[in-house]
């Protein structure tokens, strides 16, 4: 490893597996200290013990980001407070997506998903903000997704929401470059979860046919995405959003001809 953040410190949050986990370790491997936070106390563990054996820096805190403002305070207390008392890079990752349509969703379900997905960060970078300021400076990076650009006949509350991250990736970015602060955002495509079996199908993976990649990606692609934004690497990089999803949204393909050239190689 190339250590781009050596010496640096890092909060990623939902950090306890899938692409949160993938970007803990790959920070951890250029040198971050990284503070890994999530609801589960016993993968959290995990992950902290998978990154101090492989010998890089981290500690665990558990956060339940439910949107209220005292729990994304308590997190970036906590955070500022493990990694004694400076954070330089923010990755506002946590999120969920309940399957659903528009016909099914209650009001219950449309408060959830705005509250975990948009006000949970919407607070914790306002918590975090200042203090970066204080200190010289930071980066922040927020986790989008294709369908916040490309319409789906599913999901379309989740899809707001992540239309509504990228919306403040780009906001934030001008609010915050006069303190030194970058802002910048990761739009994944259909990512597999690397904890299925071999043999057990990624939901959505078929929305990757047609596309250059034809297949699901790899959480490790997404964490090297967010690692150049994190680094000095992208230092003129501001209010970007990078779409790392096998050409979904970029590239138009016809998915029978994408086929047979792929049987004819």
């Amino acid at each position: 490893m190339t250590e781009r953040l050596n010496g640096k410190t890092a909060l990623i949050t939902g950090s306890t597996s899938n692409i949160g986990r993938a970007i803990a370790r790959r920070f951890a491997a250029e040198g971050a200290h990284v503070v890994v936070s999530g609801r589960d106390a016993r993968r959290g563990a995990a992950v902290v013990a998978d990154i101090r054996a492989a010998g890089g820096l981290a500690d665990f805190v558990r956060a339940d980001l439910d949107g209220s403002v005292s729990a994304s305070r308590a997190l970036a207390d906590a955070a500022l407070e493990r990694a004694g008392g400076r954070l330089d890079v923010l990755v506002n990752n946590a999120g969920i997506y309940p399957a659903s349509t528009t016909a099914t969703v209650d009001e219950d379900m449309f408060d959830r998903l705005y509250a975990v997905n948009v006000k949970a960060p919407f607070f914790l970078t306002q918590a975090l903000a200042p203090s970066m300021a204080a200190t010289g400076g930071g980066v922040m990076v927020n986790l989008g997704s294709w369908v916040a650009r490309m319409g789906v006949p599913v999901g379309a509350l989740y899809a707001s929401t992540k239309g509504a991250l990228e919306t403040l990736t780009r906001a934030w970015s001008a609010e915050f470059a006069a303190v030194g602060i970058r802002v910048n955002a990761v739009s994944p495509g259909v990512i597999r979860t690397p904890d299925l079996a071999d043999d057990e199908d990624e939901p959505g993976a078929a929305m990757m046919l047609g596309t250059p990649a034809g297949a699901a990606g790899h959480p490790d692609a997404i964490a090297s995405a967010a690692l150049y934004l994190a680094s000095d690497d992208a230092a003129f990089v501001h209010g970007t959003v990078l779409d790392v999803d096998g050409g979904r949204i970029g590239v138009a393909v016809v998915a029978g001809e994408h086929a047979r050239r792929g049987n004819e190689d």
